[in-house]
């Protein structure tokens, strides 16, 4: 059991415009760790320092209103409101997932930026599949879990942009991280370097955004697959983590398929 005022319960009860979870998802923050998540990134961050100050002070309730604008470094354009109190919340993730399927051969390297709520879920669904080649990449290595998925490369990196020009131009990536900033920054390096394919975490509105400001720099905003996975399948870092592999697979599927049929063409 938690010990009492040990805990604080940080719940979304509103949401306007786009934002990362719907109302009603919740997560526990104690002094020491963090169970759920109400969207990751900057705003996340701030409701948990906000909470382990409440923690602190003895404070029991508090509401609050955050614009997910320039402040948090987002683009979302939407608000989310938020009621912290002691009280538990349970939250549902929603619905089954379909199996993943299976390959008989390795699709290649696969390069996942980020490892917070979204990119963990990630990890953990493709690994176990072997078909791709994983390099996981984040700013420090208190940002990955202390035992890894077997077969997946860890390398921190505190200038994730400047890394993504040594990644091999056959790889497949996936852009999840805290920062907005970083990944644009990931955006435009891959754009200027080369890959097979490229999705980025996002709202259609920070997709317009992005896409304006590669563009304006002579960049084919259009090669970067955005917002990724099936917004149908929900908010919660399983659902966007099962449907973005989902997606991932069939995307290389259909370039096998593609490939075959070139090589029987060519006979």
């Amino acid at each position: 059991m938690t010990e009492p005022n040990s805990a604080i319960y940080v719940e979304i009860t509103r949401t306007r415009g786009s934002a990362p979870r719907d109302a009603g998802t919740a997560m526990c923050v104690t002094p020491h760790s963090i169970q759920g998540t109400i969207g990751g990134g900057a705003l996340e961050l701030r409701a948990i320092t906000t909470a382990r100050g409440m923690m602190r002070e003895g404070r029991h309730k508090h509401t609050e209103t955050i614009p997910l604008g320039p402040d948090l470094g987002q683009c979302c354009g939407g608000s989310v409101s938020l009621r912290y109190g002691p009280d538990p919340q349970q939250v549902d993730i929603g619905q089954k997932l379909v199996q993943l399927p299976s390959f008989e051969h390795p699709l290649g390297p696969l390069w996942i930026w980020g490892a917070g709520h979204v990119g963990r879920a990630l990890v953990r669904r493709i690994a176990p599949l072997g078909a791709f080649d994983i390099t996981w990449i984040d700013t420090g290595p208190e940002r990955f879990p202390d035992l890894p998925p077997e077969g997946v490369t860890v390398l921190p990196a505190v200038d994730m942009p400047k890394l993504a020009r040594h990644a091999p131009t056959s790889a497949r990536h996936v852009i999840v991280t805290y920062s907005h900033e970083i990944d644009l920054a990931l955006c435009s390096g891959l754009l200027a370097h080369g890959f097979s394919w490229c999705g980025l975490i996002g709202s259609e509105t920070k997709k317009t955004r992005f896409f304006k400001r590669l563009n304006e720099i002579g960049l084919p905003a259009t090669r970067i697959t955005c917002p990724i996975g099936d917004k149908t399948s929900g908010k919660h870092p399983d659902q966007i983590a099962h449907s973005t592999a989902l997606q991932l697979l069939q995307q290389a599927q259909a370039m096998d398929d593609s490939a075959a049929d070139q090589r029987t063409f060519a006979q």
